[in-house]
């Protein structure tokens, strides 16, 4: 289903095109890539066809039908759909019925959108890894060998295999933007202020410090906004909104003025990563925009804080989805590393060091269990790093720098890898609007760039690029704070979608080696 969700909300309320031949195109192409895909594991299409006729009527009956009239949508497995299941890949929660929809839900049918089912999630969420013992594994679009992303996998494989134009994801860790970096399509968080979580089942109640937000994931950055709009307008904590779709070109000084780094954290960035973020920056200019190279260890020190929060009750929110199940040797692994003692750490991590593995050692000294005294400490380091950080892009309007250190990853390798996705947590640290855009793919002389090491999250990571030709690769664009005004409380959001739109449209009149045309 190539069309998109503007054109065929468009060609709906236009009576140019039937909801039921959408829906009807869909399932066509649900059916010929679920063998390969498995990420819509739970269809509703009887459902969804009753649906569509509903909306049919209405048209006939010349009703007004709203901005996503007719548009097949696939939502995040943690998202409750009456009558469908949120089980989060846990065997004990497999009959975990929804009884109503979640408020996100409900705003997306009350905007005609056909909700068509849910999309596969790695277990509890707690993996870039969308694979789980109640739905199984999803694959790549492209490369059976490799996963889609987590922990929005299943719906960015979907969107990305065009069986959906749009589909409804969280993020609390990259979980929106690394799968769509990971399968070449475009991904949208907006500010917790917003949209907040749309009522997602929450897996982290005790974290307060940061929140999972949803967000959404197309094939154009159009789509996103469309969405965006759509939910911004009808959430009741969001600002007051006159249309966020309009674009009032986010210019504060005449013109847009945006900051840039391509170093990717702990883990260096694979060539086609470093090259997709100069590919961006070009377009960017080309298209008038000032582009101000900065240090990226920012994003390094932001990325190191935010771990550490996430893990700061050990595990022990995640532990108990598991009552009475052991989770999946990868979430247990993780979980183990979680509940490490903090007073044990810097012992393991010299142990660690000396078998090679330098940034697994950083990692045990960064993260770990805090209560009381030092989680207080934790919180104003973070408040710290958001006043140094708000002033140093004082003078831009976003940023743009790599989504992850590395393409799609091979199935088995999300837990050791974790740090690939490093270069998404200052917006979740930060509470940022931020959003992916597809730039390039792999070339083959890119996937042997890495140098030698003897650490085993490098050595894997070079692994991961052997292999990697023709993968998609995304670039990501972050707000900056402070944007928001009274006349437009949505201008940071708004800014990030124009420099999106800016660097897709690049896409269309730039012929370049290796990109995606």
């Amino acid at each position: 289903m190539a069309a998109s969700a503007v054109s065929i909300a468009e060609g709906v309320a236009a009576g140019e095109v039937r909801p039921t031949a959408v829906l009807a195109e869909h399932v066509s192409r649900h059916g010929e890539t679920h063998a390969a895909l498995n990420a819509l594991v739970q269809p509703r299409h009887t459902a969804a066809l009753v649906e569509a006729e509903h909306l049919e009527s209405r048209l006939q009956a010349g009703d007004q039908v709203g901005q996503l009239a007719g548009v097949p949508v696939s939502v995040k497995e943690c998202f409750a759909v009456a009558g469908l299941v949120t089980s989060l890949g846990i065997a004990t929660r497999r009959h975990a019925v929804d009884v109503a929809d979640a408020p996100i839900v409900s705003c997306l049918r009350a905007a005609g959108a056909i909700i068509v089912g849910k999309g596969n999630v790695p277990q509890a969420m707690y993996l870039h890894e969308t694979d789980n013992p109640v739905w199984g594994c999803t694959n790549h679009p492209l490369d059976a060998t490799r996963g889609p992303g987590g922990s929005s996998g299943g719906d960015a494989a979907l969107v990305a295999a065009g069986v959906v134009p749009l589909a409804v994801g969280t993020d609390l860790a990259g979980s929106i933007r690394q799968p769509a970096h990971a399968c070449g399509i475009s991904g949208f968080l907006p500010r917790s202020a917003v949209v907040g979580d749309g009522g997602a089942f929450d897996t982290v109640p005790h974290l307060s410090v940061v929140r999972p937000r949803a967000g959404f994931l197309a094939r154009e950055v159009d789509d996103l906004a469309r969405a965006f709009a759509v939910v911004a307008a009808g959430s009741s904590s969001g600002p007051d909104i006159r249309n966020a779709e309009a674009t009032r070109g986010g210019r504060r000084h005449g013109g847009l003025r945006v900051a840039w780094w391509d170093d990717a954290g702990p883990l260096a960035p694979s060539p086609a990563i470093r090259r997709g973020v100069h590919e961006a920056v070009s377009r960017l200019r080309q298209a008038g925009v000032e582009m101000v190279r900065l240090d990226g260890s920012l994003a390094t020190e932001a990325a190191w804080l935010h771990l550490a929060l996430l893990s700061a009750d050990g595990g022990a929110d995640i532990r108990r989805l598991f009552a009475g199940t052991r989770p999946i040797p990868p979430v247990a692994r993780l979980l183990r590393l979680a509940g490490l003692p903090i007073w044990l750490r810097p012992l393991l991590a010299g142990l660690s060091q000396t078998a090679g593995g330098g940034i697994e050692a950083v990692a045990l000294r960064a993260t770990g269990p805090r209560r009381g005294a030092a989680l207080a400490s934790l919180d104003s380091r973070r408040a710290a790093f958001a006043t140094r950080f708000a002033s140093l892009v004082a003078p831009y309007d976003a940023l743009v720098c790599p989504v992850s250190a590395l393409p799609a990853l091979p199935h088995g390798t999300a837990a050791l890898l974790l740090v690939a996705a490093a270069p998404c947590l200052l917006a979740n640290l930060l509470d940022l609007p931020a959003g992916t855009v597809p730039i390039t793919r792999v070339r083959p002389d890119e996937e042997l760039g890495r140098v030698g090491s003897r650490d085993r999250v490098v050595r894997a990571a070079a692994a991961a690029d052997r292999g990697s030709r023709n993968l998609p690769v995304g670039v990501q664009v972050v707000g900056v704070p402070g944007l928001a005004s009274a006349d437009d409380p949505l201008g940071p959001e708004r800014i990030v979608l124009d420099v999106m739109r800016l660097i897709e449209r690049g896409q269309n009149h730039h012929h370049h080696n290796g990109g995606v045309e």
